[in-house]
């Protein structure tokens, strides 16, 4: 019987470049990765298979399951005739999957990997970037490609998973909880707890972005982990540096325009967010200066300003934007938009040259568009509605240089809302104040801060249908970022 090469043409035409990395990456069990690595085209990918003997006449059992795991059930229906249902129930008998288990590191590389934003893709290169070759970073490299490489280096692996928490673990807490409970499924209770205590020299789970730890090789030249402890930037000139606040409240011009933007209504409570920054900022002994009600086009008048001064001998740079947005967009008070990579980019070594070297900060109370995150409702015992908490809408984010140096705090992931009391501010800004004044003092740095802030805020919900909203920090920061009070 003959392959059924109609079929699996059909199926080439429909995959993306993306998915044939997938497929790829999921077959490397069975076809080397030198072979892999060498095929660009799906019908070579299916050659391949069938020269391994995955693909047989009249069984595709094997492009079935993959087709299922990259969850392209389309194809599997249309092209191969079967569906999700009867993949479910076959994959359930012992020894048919041929796909890397659904309990195995390599599958769970492929979950997280569909995953991770492209902020913090960047993050893994930067942080990889001494381990791993300087060529195999480009900028078209994915996460799966940087997973490949850390195979080779022989840092990643079954039961390699310990740089891999690391960086998850500096980057976004959430990818580690997720790599711990797949270790949780896969070896128990009892031997997570042993490899917890192992871990808790690092401070535990509110010290886990202080630290990459030390298992990184320590002792390997080139190791991107060659002590145990991070450098801190200095940050000891008074004043620290300039803490820039650019507060949006009135958007008259903006429903003035014709034809008139959607959902533009003034923010009523940035004040609150911006007392308490101007407050917060100055105990950190930075310069404060707020600019209220900006237009677009002075919204980049006044960065300009601040990007052209002399910042030689300050520390730090500090920029909290307040208004309303879209995904990479803030608006001015005009309706018109300003990208935010635009406002930071500003400020790269090339465009800022007394910044060059030192760290600039970007907090951005702003939606990233319209969805909202369900959480589970909790009743509570009042029975009201707090119908004063209103949205920064008007609808990664390539919103942060790659150069080093730079944090950017987003108050809510792409294409999400964000959460404002007209009487108290919003979730984020106030969560961050409240815990840089309390933790500075203490000596904790910026990650481990906006870790304790994503952690505040997603506890919180918007009644009646229990909204969430999860901040997400990037940066490319390469030493520890403290603010000393003193």
């Amino acid at each position: 019987m003959e392959l059924p090469r109609p079929r699996l043409l059909a199926v080439s035409e429909e995959l993306g470049e993306a998915e044939l990395a997938a497929l790829k990456f999921l077959s490397l069990e069975h076809v080397p990765m030198r072979k892999l690595e060498a095929i660009q085209r799906a019908q070579d990918f299916f050659e391949a298979l069938q020269e391994k003997g995955m693909i047989e006449a009249g069984n595709l059992s094997f492009v079935k399951e993959l087709l299922y795991r990259i969850g392209r059930i389309d194809l599997l229906v249309a092209q191969l005739g079967s569906s999700q249902e009867e993949m479910e129930r076959e994959l359930q008998i012992p020894g048919r999957a041929k796909c890397p288990p659904l309990l195995s590191s390599r599958y769970l590389l492929f979950q997280l990997s569909e995953d991770i934003t492209e902020d913090e893709l960047k993050s893994f290169k930067f942080l990889l970037g001494k381990e791993l070759p300087k060529c195999r970073l480009y900028h078209k490299t994915t996460m799966l490609d940087v997973f490949i490489e850390m195979e080779k280096k022989g840092i990643l692996g079954e039961d390699n998973l310990s740089i891999l928490k690391n960086l998850c673990e500096a980057i976004n807490y959430s990818l580690l909880k997720r790599i711990e409970e797949y270790e949780l499924n896969l070896f128990g209770e009892e031997e997570m707890l042993i490899a917890e205590e192992q871990r808790g020299s690092r401070g535990g789970p509110e010290g886990h972005a202080r630290w990459l730890a030390s298992s990184v090789a320590p002792d390997a030249p080139g190791s991107w982990n060659e002590s145990s402890q991070l450098e801190a930037y200095k940050m000891t000139s008074q004043p620290r540096g300039v803490c820039l606040i650019l507060n949006n409240h009135n958007f008259a011009k903006a429903r003035e325009a014709v034809p008139e933007p959607k959902n533009m209504k003034d923010r009523n409570g940035t004040d609150v967010d911006a007392a308490a920054l101007s407050s917060v900022f100055s105990k950190l002994h930075f310069t404060v200066r707020e600019y209220r009600d900006l237009t677009a086009e002075e919204i980049r008048k006044t960065v300009n300003i601040y990007r052209c001064e002399d910042h030689k001998d300050k520390d730090c740079f500090v920029c909290c934007i307040l208004s309303h947005g879209k995904k990479g967009i803030i608006y001015g008070v005009d309706g018109q938009e300003v990208p935010i990579q635009e406002l930071t980019t500003s400020f790269t070594g090339q465009n800022c040259h007394s910044l060059a070297g030192k760290p600039k900060v970007f907090f951005v109370q702003a939606c990233q568009g319209e969805a909202c995150q369900k959480g589970v409702f909790i009743e509570t015992d009042s029975g009201e509605q707090d119908s004063s908490v209103e949205t920064d809408a008007r609808f990664q984010l390539n919103c942060i240089p790659a150069e080093a140096d730079f944090l950017l705090g987003m108050a809510t992931l792409q294409d999400y809302v964000s959460y404002r009391s007209a009487k108290e501010g919003t979730w984020y800004i106030q969560a961050l104040c409240q815990h840089l004044e309390y933790s500075c003092p203490r000596g904790e740095d910026i990650l481990t801060i906006l870790t304790a802030v994503n952690q505040e805020v997603s506890r919180k919900s918007c009644k009646p249908n229990a909204e969430k909203q999860m901040p997400q920090p990037s940066f490319t920061l390469r030493k520890k970022l403290i603010f000393p009070v003193t």
